[in-house]
């Protein structure tokens, strides 16, 4: 059986080209011992057509699909129930993984048994190339959830049994925007800690003028549930309680002046 599961859900892909820059990606790490695990999630184009011709290029990659979209909360579920590896890892269907990062992650969680995840930092790029980068603390604990999630989850590798014992990603209407946030705060609920190679492993896909997008209210709102339901199940509600309602205050402020909060991001 292979040791790394690689989990990745697809929905109504928009560029085919990104997509097998992707998969490439995983096809050219320098650690060979993994099955790629690919859901469509009940796309309507073409997405399903172009992920059997991809398959065919690598024994190690597995297609599944079903029929009515679901969400990436349960096409990453439906990857995890299939998948054979004691590690599983994440990857988007528009980012690259560096050559050397299931190699350093493997590794990591191999030499360090207290951990059940280990992300990455990331360059962030998008079609003009590099423009900024993506960081995140070394060893975040829970106050480090009180702002925004501590992990980025495409670059993020977890021990399946605790994964599992998390209960996986969370299906609920108030996570379809935010399940790793959830998933994380879960995980930490239950005495689980993580650690972020300080090291740029991934390329993370952000296109620059669409950054700042305001997201609709309805997922800021759900956002707020996730939010008061993670600092309860890690009993810091009373601290993050003002932190509750940052998603619908950000939601509030004009466009102009949040540009220039963002500015320092990345």
């Amino acid at each position: 059986m292979p040791n790394v599961s690689i989990i990745m859900g697809v929905y109504n892909c928009k560029n085919y080209n990104l997509l097998r820059k992707s998969v490439e990606s995983i096809l050219q790490q320098t650690y060979k011992d993994y099955e790629f695990i690919i859901c469509n999630d009940g796309s309507t184009n073409n997405t399903l057509e172009e992920l059997k011709k991809i398959a065919q290029s690598d024994s190690r990659i597995k297609i599944i699909s079903y029929e009515k979209n679901r969400g990436l909360n349960h096409a990453l579920n439906e990857c995890l129930a299939v998948s054979q590896g004691k590690y599983i890892a994440r990857q988007d269907d528009d980012d690259v993984s560096k050559p050397e990062r299931l190699k350093k992650q493997v590794q990591f969680l191999d030499e360090n048994r207290e951990y059940a995840i280990v992300g990455t930092c990331a360059d962030v790029f998008d079609n003009n190339g590099i423009w900024g980068e993506y960081t995140v603390p070394e060893k975040p604990q829970k106050g480090d959830f009180l702002w925004n999630s501590p992990f980025m989850h495409p670059t993020t590798m977890m021990r399946k049994a605790e994964l599992l014992s998390g209960g996986g990603d969370r299906e609920a209407k108030e996570t379809r925007r935010c399940e790793d946030y959830d998933l994380f705060m879960n995980l930490y609920a239950k005495g689980y800690r993580g650690y972020n190679i300080q090291e740029k492993l991934y390329y993370y896909r952000i296109v620059r003028d669409e950054k700042n997008k305001h997201r609709p209210m309805k997922y800021r709102v759900d956002e707020m549930i996730v939010r008061f339901r993670g600092y309860k199940n890690m009993r810091m509600l009373l601290r993050g309680m003002p932190y509750v309602f940052k998603p619908v205050i950000i939601g509030l402020i004009p466009q102009s002046i949040l540009k220039q909060i963002k500015r320092s991001r990345y």
